[in-house]
């Protein structure tokens, strides 16, 4: 079984995001990037397909030369091989075309890509890739399992969940729960030098549409402040909660 796993490279959750020229785009100083978590969760359960089913398992990202550090980590934590292809990942529409063409020279049999990544959270790519190539297409995954050519999936629906089944070749948009945190993979020191002697192929993009652009960003309004309120004092509680935060 071939899986592919998409990367998508993101900023740490904890770095300070600011804007330049004019709020138009965005500043990468100072920025650290890390493994999209959806992603890091579908990599995890790749890996154990490898170690319980032989699987291969190829990573592949859209993006610069910076991004090689993340598809290196990636090849730490247990990839046999990383694809980057040498485009700005700026559309959607762009990123799942080059992605929908590595599926398919590839072969791939799984494809786990995150739902959404957490700098644009536009959970559109992995549908649009099942779209191009025709695949079967399984989103909000929080379970996989595969025997031979048919997949049964675990999927997070309003109010509950829900197991579906298809076959291969398929593209899952996947999410926590498909892993636990407590089961992602640290790289370790042998992990990090055997990474450094893995193949990580540069492909170059196919032609595109680029449909969308950034015209501005806007960071949300800061928290207002808090205002405590006597746990004897209702009327003004209800009073500010009407008329002020509008909730009731």
């Amino acid at each position: 079984m071939k899986i592919l796993v998409c990367i998508s490279h993101v900023p740490d959750t904890t770095s300070k995001i600011n804007f330049t020229n004019g709020d138009a785009e965005f500043d990468t100083n100072g920025v650290q990037y890390v493994i999209n978590p959806n992603d890091e969760f579908g990599l995890t359960r790749a890996i154990w397909f490898q170690e319980q089913q032989g699987a291969t398992v190829t990573v592949v990202n859209v993006g610069g030369p910076d991004t090689e550090p993340t598809l290196r980590k990636a090849l730490a934590i247990g990839a046999n091989e990383a694809i980057r292809v040498n485009a700005n990942p700026t559309d959607g529409f762009f990123v799942a075309k080059q992605l929908a063409e590595v599926i398919k020279n590839g072969g791939y049999d799984v494809v786990i890509a995150g739902k959404e990544s957490l700098d644009y959270n536009g959970g559109m790519v992995p549908g649009m890739i099942a779209g191009i190539l025709g695949y079967n297409f399984l989103n909000s995954c929080t379970g996989i399992t595969v025997d031979g050519t048919n997949v049964t999936a675990v999927r997070e629906i309003d109010g509950g969940k829900e197991t579906v089944n298809t076959s291969l070749p398929v593209i899952i948009g996947g999410q926590k729960g498909i892993v636990e945190e407590k089961d992602l993979r640290i790289p370790n020191m042998r992990g990090i030098m055997t990474a450094r002697t893995k193949v990580l192929t540069i492909l170059e993009p196919v032609d595109a549409a680029v449909n969308t652009k950034a015209v501005k960003f806007e960071k949300p309004a800061p928290k207002s402040a808090v205002k405590l309120i006597s746990a004897d004092n209702l009327d003004e509680l209800i009073n500010l909660l009407h008329n002020e935060a509008k909730v009731i």
